[in-house]
This record gives structure tokens, C-alpha cells and sequence, in this order.
């Protein structure tokens, strides 16, 4: 299911203005450890459950460009869709996806915009909002970043920042972004830690003769191991 770098027409975006080729999804959504299992075994719903699902862009860095929302996939579970984003060849992802102190956190790097894979993402997070324990909605933040590293709160070049909760998700662009950084600093230093021990594999892979990248992507510190399970 998972989907490898996508190509953009150059009647959507100017290519010169893209200084990135890591894209990144992240979020921290608190919910139950038995609302994060219910929600890995749910189908999501499609794009429609965004309420102004045609403005994901509208106030940010690609302001104007249009989503391509039949990249999404629908119909599937997150068990499903992420499962297959934890192997060896998952065409550029660097995820980190768990339950970790009463939320779902996930910081999901793309090497190339990979159309499928983000739009899916927002949609299943959207999903994930609806079983948070919280009364105040969480961001789920897209954008784009050589390093993969989070912007600043105030910074414009965010793609686009997504409020969802227990009463519906949507795109915005008037929230305070300071709180949502300040959550995700540990998912962001996971997906470095998740970086660096793959790059000393990859080193390594002459000397043993195989790359072992899968076992590293899926250790318990990375990805919940309910994200794996086969039901």
C-alpha cells in the first residue's frame, strides 16, 4: 500500500520554490491506549471527513495549489496502511508511529513528495481525532525540511496545518503553533535517533551482508508493536 516519491505537474507548483526533498507528517494526539487500538483497526473514512478538505494549502507556503485527494487511500485500517510502511524497501519513509504517555504520536518522513502516503496520513490522523481524550483539537502538521527537523511556530513555510478532534477535523490557519512543537520535540528526537541507527547499519551492510533496515525501523521505540500485530 505504501506509495514511493510521487510526481507533481509543473502547472501546480513552481519546482523552484520546493528547497526539500523530505516532506513530514507529525502529530500528538492524546487518547486511551484503547481508543489507539480501536482506531488502528477502524477503516478511515475518505477526504470528506475534513470539513474544507480543498483548502489544505490555502494561507501557507504552496497557498493556491490544488490537493490531490484521489491519492488517498480509502476503505483501509491504519493497522493495514502503516504495517506496510515498517520494511525494507518502503520507497523513502521514516516513520516513527507509537503510544507513548497517553497519545499518538507520529512523525512520518517522506523522501520526495509521496502523494499517496501524505494524503492517507491526514486522513487517517483526521480520524484519530475523533477518539482523542482532549478537549482542545490537536495539529497534525505537514511541510517540508531537508534536515526533516520542525520549524518554528511563526515560520510561513509550513504546507499546511490541520486542527483535529472530537467534533471533525479541518484546515487552518489561525492557531498558535507553539504548543504542538513543544509536544512533538520527543517524536522529532526519535526520528533522529531512528535516522542515525540506520545510517550506521547502512555502513555496516558490507561487512555483514545484509541490511537489516527492517528490524531497526520496527523496534518498539519507533513504532508500537500493535501497529504490527496480525489480527
Amino acid at each position: 500500500m505504501a506509495r514511493g516519491p510521487g510526481t507533481v505537474g509543473a502547472d501546480e507548483i513552481d519546482e523552484e520554490q520546493v528547497v526539500s526533498d523530505t516532506f513530514v507528517v507529525a502529530a500528538r494526539i492524546p487518547m486511551d491506549r484503547a481508543a489507539f487500538e480501536q482506531w488502528l483497526r477502524t477503516p478511515a473514512l475518505g477526504p470528506g471527513s475534513i470539513d474544507n478538505h480543498d483548502s489544505m494549502y490555502d494561507g501557507w507556503f504552496w497557498d493556491g495549489k490544488a490537493p490531490d485527494w484521489r491519492q488517498a487511500e480509502q476503505g483501509t485500517t491504519p493497522r493495514e496502511y502503516f504495517a506496510d510502511c515498517f520494511g525494507e524497501d518502503t520507497g523513502g519513509l521514516t516513520y516513527v508511529l507509537r503510544y507513548r504517555e497517553g497519545a499518538l504520536e507520529a512523525y512520518l518522513m517522506h523522501f520526495g513528495f509521496c502523494e499517496s502516503n501524505i494524503y492517507t496520513a491526514l486522513v487517517m490522523l483526521a480520524a484519530a481525532g475523533r477518539s482523542s481524550s482532549a478537549a482542545a483539537p490537536s495539529v497534525v502538521l505537514f511541510w517540508a525540511e531537508t534536515s526533516g527537523s520542525l520549524f518554528e511556530a511563526d515560520s510561513r513555510g509550513w504546507l499546511a496545518t490541520l486542527s483535529v478532534g472530537v467534533d471533525g477535523a479541518r484546515f487552518a490557519t489561525d492557531i498558535d503553533l507553539t504548543p504542538t512543537i513543544a509536544q512533538l520535540r520527543t517524536a522529532e528526537a526519535s526520528y533522529f535517533d531512528l535516522l542515525v541507527r540506520l545510517a550506521e547499519k547502512q555502513e555496516a551492510v558490507g561487512a555483514d551482508g545484509g541490511s537489516g533496515f527492517a528490524a531497526i525501523a520496527r523496534d518498539p521505540r519507533y513504532v508500537d508493536a500493535a501497529v504490527l500485530a496480525e489480527v
